[in-house]
C-alpha cells in the first residue's frame, strides 16, 4: 500500500493562480491521461494537481479492487487523499479555493473524500462514476458538507457504469439537502468533448473564478 500520492502539477497560466483543482483519473489510467484538461478548460488563472491512484492496473492504477472488498480500498483511498488535501490546507490555501475533479473510480473518490472534509472545499465535480453506500456517506457527513457546490455528470449510454441507478443515488443526495447538480450526456463511458467540458468550465468559473 502506497503511503503517498504520486502527482503531476501543472501551474497556472495567469499568475497569481486564484484556485487549484485536483484531479482524480479512473481505473487503469494515470496523470497523463488528463494532462489534456487544463487546455481544454482555458481557464488560465487555474493551477492544477494531477493525482496517481495508489495501485497499480494493467499499466495505470486503480484507486480500489473492483473484485475484492471495495471498501477496504475505498476507506484507504479516501485516507490518502484527505491527507493530501489537508496537507494543501495546512500549508496555507483557503479551501474555498481547491476543486477536487474525478471521473470514474475518481468520480466515487471525489465524493467519497470531498464530502467527508471538516474545511469545505469550493467544488467537486464528479464524471461518470457512482457513490459508495450513499446512505453510509450521508450519515457520517457533517454540516459543512451541505455548502460545498457540487456537480455530477453522467452518461445515458454508459455500459460501465449504467446511468439510472446513479440518478437515483444523485437524487439521493440532493433530498438530504447536499448542493448537487445533476447533468445528463448523450455519451458512453467518457466525457462528451466540448458541450460537457463546457458545463464543467461554467461550474467551476462560478464557484472558483472570483476567489484566491
Amino acid at each position: 500500500m502506497a503511503s503517498t500520492l504520486d502527482t503531476l502539477s501543472i501551474p497556472a497560466t495567469q499568475r497569481p493562480a486564484r484556485a487549484l483543482l485536483v484531479v482524480l483519473h479512473g481505473l487503469g489510467d494515470s496523470v497523463h491521461g488528463w494532462d489534456w484538461l487544463p487546455g481544454a478548460l482555458d481557464l488560465p488563472w487555474m493551477e492544477y494537481l494531477l493525482v496517481n491512484a495508489p495501485d497499480p492496473y494493467y499499466g495505470g492504477f486503480s484507486w480500489y479492487d473492483l473484485h475484492g472488498d471495495q471498501g477496504v480500498g475505498i476507506r484507504r483511498s479516501r485516507g490518502l487523499l484527505t491527507g493530501l488535501l489537508e496537507d494543501l490546507v495546512a500549508r496555507g490555501r483557503d479551501p474555498r479555493t481547491i476543486g477536487l475533479l474525478g471521473f470514474s473510480q475518481g468520480c466515487l473518490m471525489t465524493f467519497d473524500a470531498g464530502l467527508r472534509l471538516k474545511a469545505p472545499l469550493g467544488a467537486l465535480v464528479g464524471i461518470s462514476g457512482y457513490i459508495h453506500e450513499p446512505a453510509v456517506l450521508l450519515g457520517e457527513l457533517g454540516p459543512e458538507a451541505k455548502s460545498v457546490p457540487a456537480l455530477f455528470t453522467h452518461g445515458t449510454r454508459d455500459p460501465i457504469v449504467p446511468m439510472l441507478p446513479v440518478r437515483g443515488q444523485a437524487e439521493q443526495l440532493k433530498s438530504a439537502g447536499l448542493d448537487l447538480t445533476w447533468r445528463e450526456f448523450e455519451k458512453v463511458h467518457t466525457v462528451a468533448g466540448e458541450p460537457e467540458v463546457a458545463v464543467i468550465r461554467e461550474f467551476l468559473v462560478r464557484h472558483l473564478g472570483r476567489l484566491g
